[in-house]
């Protein structure tokens, strides 16, 4: 089969060929129909994250169809449509584990780091950690909500956004873009702080009440703001635009190093400064059923599987706003599946 190939030592990412991967106990084949790009998959490649997998295929937001069934599979049947997410296993008796908090589990593997993902043909997924789709999803819009979604999801409910709200987003991006229309549609109020042209026309089509570049103080002090940006300088500035209070996230699984910061002014008067570690099932099954409910529709730019290094040379430069996916070459796409596309 066709994959895409990173080379831990030199950074790069090549087009290259694998055998077909044979689903082990308990896991499934599957044949990979979208994946989103995420700029965790460029921590991986840029090895701004350690090597977990020599050569490892990234690509962690898969919308496929189940193809060959491992041993011990019993939920899960040929012809059904599965989202893989970033989060691949846990060990399930660890504490955290065992109190609810998985994606804290030491033991923990991820798509397209530790085993391949879905810049390929085909990936294995372990069918506990598989979600099963609703017949006639539709892949390219749904790709996004596996990552950018869910991640944002759990970022809005460790934002402690209090209702109606004013919620800062550093960064507007895939994952800003989908977490904007969830605190909006709960009667929040979004102010947007992110560099670029496209970014910030998106966020003000999406309705947002304040958008201004990666320097801009908000016109009112904040209640919550979650960082998406990987870039340690926006943390002070953050905790600055909160109000007394105030609960400032970082969602990102990479960021630059936090300058040091004045207590009184940035962390005093009980702001809360939190962190996303990854994502419980919980939190994916939780989110997909609430995007289903409100139609949560991603902006997104389409390649073709052929231009995956494209795409992340687009995303790493800032050239494209909304959600990037990749198209396989089986996925046909029909004039009505996915209006809110551009294809590239």
């Amino acid at each position: 089969m066709k994959a895409w190939i990173s080379d831990a030592v030199h950074h790069t990412l090549s087009l290259s060929e694998k055998p077909v991967p044979v689903p082990a106990r308990g896991e499934v084949l599957v044949r990979v129909l979208a994946c989103g790009v995420c700029r965790t998959d460029l921590h991986v490649i840029d090895g701004e994250l350690e090597s977990h997998h020599p050569g490892v295929t990234p690509g962690h937001q898969v919308v496929g169809e189940v193809t060959e069934l491992g041993d011990a599979v019993t939920g899960l049947a040929v012809g059904d449509l599965v989202g893989a997410a970033w989060l691949r296993s846990t060990c399930g008796v660890c504490e955290w584990c065992r109190s609810g908090r998985e994606n804290l589990c030491p033991f923990s593997t991820y798509t397209g780091w530790d085993a391949d993902g879905g810049y390929a043909e085909y990936l294995t997924v372990p069918e506990a950690f598989a979600y099963l789709l609703p017949a006639g999803t539709d892949p390219v819009s749904t790709a996004p909500l596996l990552c950018a979604g869910i991640i944002g999801y759990r970022s809005l409910l460790r934002a402690a956004l209090p209702p109606g709200g004013s919620l800062g987003l550093y960064g507007f991006g895939s994952s800003a873009h989908l977490t904007a229309q969830i605190a909006k549609a709960a009667g929040a109020r979004i102010f947007a702080i992110t560099r670029g042209k496209a970014n910030q026309d998106l966020a003000r089509s999406l309705g947002a009440d304040f958008v201004g570049d990666e320097h801009a103080v908000p016109p009112e002090p904040l209640d919550s703001a979650i960082i998406f940006a990987p870039v340690g300088d926006i943390v002070p500035q953050a905790l600055r635009a909160t109000k007394r209070g105030g609960t400032v996230v970082t969602a990102g699984i990479h960021m630059t190093d936090i300058p040091a910061m004045n207590y009184e002014s940035e962390l005093f008067y009980e702001r809360d400064l939190r962190t996303v570690t990854a994502n419980t099932r919980a939190d994916g099954a939780a989110f997909l059923r609430i995007a289903h409910n409100l139609g949560l529709v991603p902006d997104v730019t389409l390649y073709p599987f052929s231009r995956v290094d494209e795409a992340l040379n687009d995303l790493r430069a800032g050239n494209a706003s909304g959600s990037l996916v990749i198209s396989s070459g089986s996925l046909v796409i029909s004039s009505g599946s996915a209006p809110e596309s551009k294809e590239k």
